[in-house]
């Protein structure tokens, strides 16, 4: 009899063992299922094309040769960066070339740093966010990740910073609120009293660098 209890009892550790061992491989499948994306801060290897969609912050105004922020980003990243920036472009005029410089090549993901020049030029922050809300909208329906840089002027920026805020609440892209934060105003890191220098763009890159991991 007694023996027949110590097997007994030995059953009864095996199988609560065995359970779990198997509720352990349970919450294992579910969380390689449900959040495949988590890679530990590393950058996602499959973000094969990106595109710097943009005005003269992109197209690298004020910067030397290869220190442009896209520039300067592919080399952080390891990865072919394209440069789609235009100087003085507008939203309306990023949109009317967005099919052919960015939705045409398929990109993974899109960075975004337009409205300066609305601004500037006095466009309308509904017309301005309108456009800006067509353009993410269809590179998402692209199937491309889309993150912007905003800007924030305080006391003169009619409303873009909370536009910016709100784009990104509606669409779900991320959002650096201020791609100027720090380097605006700042002799060291601007090359004209609008355009960053070689270590402002620096600056921009490594924003955009992290934030393509979150």
């Amino acid at each position: 009899m007694g023996g027949s209890g110590g097997l007994c009892g030995e059953l009864t550790k095996m199988k609560k063992v065995a359970y779990l061992i198997l509720a352990f491989g349970i919450i294992f499948i579910t969380y390689v299922v449900f959040f495949p994306t988590q890679n530990g801060g590393s950058h996602k290897s499959n973000y094969e094309t990106i595109i710097c969609f943009g005005d003269s912050l992109t197209s690298g105004i004020g910067s030397s040769k290869g220190m442009d922020y896209p520039s300067q980003l592919s080399k952080m990243m390891n990865k072919p960066v394209i440069n789609a920036g235009v100087p003085g472009d507008t939203t309306a005029g990023a949109l009317r070339r967005l099919q052919q410089d960015v939705l045409s090549k398929n990109p993974d993901i899109v960075l975004i740093t337009l409205g300066g020049n609305d601004l500037k030029n006095g466009v309308s922050t509904d017309t301005a966010f309108s456009n800006l809300l067509k353009i993410v909208d269809a590179i998402q329906k692209n199937g491309a990740k889309v993150i912007i840089g905003g800007i924030k002027f305080p006391f003169r920026d009619r409303g873009y910073g909370k536009g910016y805020q709100d784009l990104a609440d509606q669409t779900g892209a991320i959002l650096i609120p201020d791609i100027f934060e720090g380097i605006m105003g700042n002799q060291k890191m601007m090359s004209d009293p609008i355009h960053p220098n070689d270590a402002g763009y620096t600056l921009i890159a490594q924003r955009f660098s992290e934030a393509l991991v979150r």
